[in-house]
């Protein structure tokens, strides 16, 4: 089958590679559409030990099954794996599983490729009406869905519902998308880039800024830089919650005399539960996160020309979907 290999710093290449094989429990599945998430960015700058080279990126995906009972069955992929057993699991909170893996991280290849398997419990079914394309949105929109819902949770009942999104990429957007279905009226997305925020000041009920001040109830770092995590413990509000999904990178930036002065809530918040996915699923179906036309698709052959035109920030939408059959 052919694959897109991340084979070293800044080098992806589309090649040959062994076929997918399922294992026990497991489908094949026939991959139509995958993004391209940060955290392959990450890897791809060399940034992630957890995601040594040569391997298959690429864990936003949805396709066709192949084979079995399911044959010719629609479904989004949710990409991590957990042992199901465990305190954690047991209890609704499969992110935190201490064996957990995710597809695009060893042992794990990833679906930056024509098939990939995966257990048949982390397979949820697309209906007709629903494209493959917005259906691979599904991971990262869970991503944003269990953060935003985690700083709604923490937010004191007195405090306004008011939020700021530090980020325009995928998981900024997909946490406005999420706050608003939450019924926070006031969303503002922080993006510097002029290309990006261009693009999405046009797209319907988001609200986006260069920079920002002033005070926000519940802000979300959808970045994870030290620039951005100044900005989220400046910005917070006395009282307030800082949700941080973002990965850039792991030191600095916090002000954490403000942050305890002012009663500050920190969360850290990765990934997603097992139900989070699945309702985040629902809501693209129902059409409660909008129309999802946020998205730029292109053939998983000129996948190395996405990954340097997102490194030089030349890409106006948030997602690029990649296609591996196109």
């Amino acid at each position: 089958m052919k694959a897109l290999v991340y084979e070293g710093v800044e080098q992806v290449v589309h090649r040959d590679v062994p076929d997918a094989v399922p294992g026990p429990d497991e489908q094949l599945i026939r991959v139509d559409a995958v993004g391209i998430c940060g955290s392959d960015m990450h890897a791809y700058l060399g940034h992630d030990a957890r995601r040594p080279a040569p391997l298959i990126l690429g864990h936003e995906a949805a396709g066709v099954i192949v084979g079995g009972p399911q044959d010719g069955a629609r479904v989004t992929i949710n990409p991590l794996v957990s042992c199901r057993a465990c305190t954690y699991c047991t209890s609704g909170r499969e992110n935190l599983c201490p064996s957990r893996q995710i597809i695009s991280m060893p042992p794990r290849e990833g679906a930056f490729a024509q098939y990939v398997a995966m257990p048949a419990r982390n397979l949820v079914e697309v209906p007709d009406h629903v494209s493959l394309a917005k259906a691979s949105l599904a991971e990262p929109l869970a991503v944003s869905w269990h953060a935003a819902r985690l700083g709604l949770e923490a937010l004191h009942p007195a405090m306004e519902r008011r939020a700021l999104v530090i980020g325009g990429g995928a998981i900024g957007v997909a946490a406005a998308l999420a706050l608003k279905a939450m019924n926070v009226g006031d969303v503002t997305i922080v993006e510097p880039n002029d290309l990006r925020r261009a693009y999405l000041d046009e797209i319907d009920d988001l609200k986006t800024t260069q920079s920002a001040n002033g005070e926000y109830p519940l802000v979300i770092d959808a970045v994870g830089y030290a620039a951005t995590r100044e900005t989220a413990s400046a910005l917070a509000a006395p009282g307030g919650v800082i949700a941080h999904v973002g990965l850039g990178d792991g030191a600095g930036g916090l002000d954490v005399r403000r942050m305890t002065l002012q009663e500050i809530t920190f969360i850290g918040t990765y990934t997603y539960t097992d139900q989070n996915f699945r309702d985040t699923a629902q809501t693209i179906y129902d059409g409660r996160l909008g129309a999802l036309s946020w998205i730029e698709e292109r053939p998983l052959s000129d996948g190395a020309a996405a990954f340097r035109e997102l490194r030089a920030g030349e890409v106006p939408a948030p997602k690029i979907i990649l296609r591996p059959w196109d």
